[in-house]
């Protein structure tokens, strides 16, 4: 067999069933005739998007793969592959190569160059004999440790090679790191016997799996939950003990009592400083514990650190604390539960006028309260695009399952939302996947909603049309007064009908529900839908600094 024979079987060995793509690519061909499914997509950072949304909604278990044309096509994915890298996704890259008698010659783009700042690995395989030790490498480390994209060029000649020994591949089992027991121990004593201590939890938790675990802890603590962005439905949001989820915005709860804590112990997280992730009050006392060793101290001071999975070192604090304590946990010295909802109570009423409100163009906070209260929260899967419709649903939407909301946005790519949604329903067919996104996001990826069309994924897209980019307006003042240059319009209904998808624009209150019952109901049968919903110019955002 062939080189790129060779590398489709070893993508069926590792269970690979969809293959997002765009050509010419040599892999696409003898993947499909071995079953895998391409995803042609319309654009490569697309592509990537997809392959993204089903590596997050499979916790890594199944890994996202993306193969592209060499030269153009390996740099117009190159966002794609940044957004991942920023965001911890696992995803398997494979960008076609030019011949290895170009490699080093300019103009010519070698992607195993030019990704490695983006990936946890990336090589060029220049002889075919390498191609199985090479994925075997690859695949392992995608299953093993803090996720990031890996990246394995295949040069044109080399996949065009034949192979002639006998293909002994197995797939590689990831490792999973635990945490030195004393630490544990000294840990677990550390939290007993804190006074306020608070959790924080990222994504860590989602991958390695550990919302029981997350839910054990809080209560031997008695401590309350704060998620991050990525993190968010790591935690059940309709537990006593939850605090929301934050990004650049937060809930009103989760200030309050990260303001008075005196412990935040973060797990499966990074607690890296950028624009839009949460912030984390000054002279707090850090209890840090990851899988990446690198991210300890690196943003926040931290007083002691555990490097380890994060469902094996809930588990070992869980005994811990059990054993410390005769089971009974850290002695409760106030009524968290009850301060928690108190708190939540009255931020939420001061949402009220918009969650509830009839406004017309409509409110966006009454859009996404009316579909929190549509939908089947537990078996429904939603997400934002960058800018307004990230700050607006964060703090808003309440997760009551695990992995139904793909939180993203260290990298801020406008459009990301409509791939990674596309992935999410690929690996949950099943469920309702909802993406939320605004006139700029549409404007940028619209037409890869024809992408879903073809390939029988009923999303439903949501567009915030309010004919500006409402968010920009305090940034270019003069230019929006002098040129109308944050203005973005469009009948965006109409142009999803174009593609194949169902449509329908909502302009009433009133008109919201029985939309979304309709748009769900479509929406199992396999056909995209897209609701565009008029909307006003707000961007208001529930912002809290410390």
């Amino acid at each position: 067999m062939k080189g790129k024979e060779l590398v489709a079987e070893i993508l069926k060995r590792e269970g690979v069933e969809f293959l997002p793509c765009y050509p010419a690519q040599e892999l696409i061909d003898p993947c499909a005739k071995l079953g895998i499914k391409p995803i042609v997509c319309r654009q490569e950072r697309m592509g990537m998007a997809i392959a993204d949304g089903y590596s997050r909604i499979n916790n890594g278990n199944k890994i996202g793969v993306f193969t592209m044309q060499r030269g153009p096509g390996s740099e117009n994915a190159f966002p794609g592959a940044a957004q991942a890298y920023s965001d911890n996704s696992p995803i398997l890259i494979l960008p076609g190569g030019e011949d290895t008698h170009q490699t080093g010659i300019s103009p010519v783009f070698s992607p195993s160059e030019n990704y490695k700042n983006i990936t946890k690995w990336s090589i060029q395989a220049n002889h075919v004999e390498r191609i199985p030790n090479l994925l075997r490498k690859a695949f392992y480390e995608l299953k093993t440790g803090k996720g990031s994209p890996v990246l394995v060029e295949i040069p044109i000649n080399i996949l065009e090679t034949e192979y002639k020994e006998e293909i002994s591949y197995s797939p590689p089992t990831g490792n999973k790191i635990s945490p030195d027991s004393n630490e544990v121990r000294e840990v677990a004593k550390f939290l007993i016997s804190s006074n306020t201590p608070v959790i924080h939890a990222g994504q860590g938790c989602l991958y390695a799996e550990a919302w029981n675990e997350l839910q054990d802890i809080a209560t031997l603590l008695d401590a309350p939950v704060m998620t991050t962005n990525t993190g968010k439905s790591a935690f059940p949001e309709n537990h006593p003990l939850s605090l929301g989820a934050a990004g650049r915005s937060v809930t009103g709860h989760g200030f309050k009592f990260m303001q008075e804590s005196d412990v935040i112990f973060g797990i499966g997280c990074s607690f890296s400083k950028t624009f839009y992730n949460p912030q984390i009050p000054a002279n707090k006392t850090i209890i840090h514990s990851t899988n990446d060793a690198f991210d300890i101290n690196k943003d926040q001071q931290s007083h002691m650190g555990l490097v380890g999975d994060a469902k094996l070192t809930l588990q070992l604090l869980i005994e811990e604390i059990k054993s410390l304590t005769d089971g009974k946990g850290r002695t409760k010295t106030r009524k968290v539960k009850d301060e928690v909802l108190t708190a939540k109570t009255e931020w939420l009423s001061k949402w009220n006028n918009q969650l509830y409100s009839d406004e017309i163009p409509l409110n966006q906070y009454r859009i996404i309260n009316d579909l929190m209260a549509t939908v089947d929260r537990e078996h429904t899967i939603i997400t934002h695009d960058a800018g307004s419709p990230r700050d607006q649903l964060v703090s808003m939407w309440e997760c009551v399952a695990p992995r139904t909301y793909i939180g993203w946005g260290k990298s801020t790519q406008l459009g990301f939302g409509l791939g990674v949604i596309m992935g999410a329903k690929l690996a949950k067919p099943d469920y309702t996947c909802i993406n939320i996104m605004g006139d700029a996001a549409i404007g940028m990826v619209g037409l890869d909603i024809e992408t879903a069309v073809r390939n029988n994924l009923g999303i439903i897209t949501i567009v915030f049309n309010n004919g500006i980019m409402a968010i920009e307006s305090d940034h270019m003042p003069y230019a929006a007064k002098t040129y109308d240059a944050i203005r973005q319009d469009g009948n965006y209904a109409e142009i999803a009908k174009a593609l194949g998808a169902w449509s329908k624009t909502i302009k009433s209150p009133d008109e919201i529900i029985p939309s979304i019952k309709e748009a769900i109901n479509v929406s199992k049968t396999g056909q995209p839908v897209l609701l565009d919903c008029h909307v006003k110019a707000g961007f208001d955002f529930s912002i809290h600094k410390y």
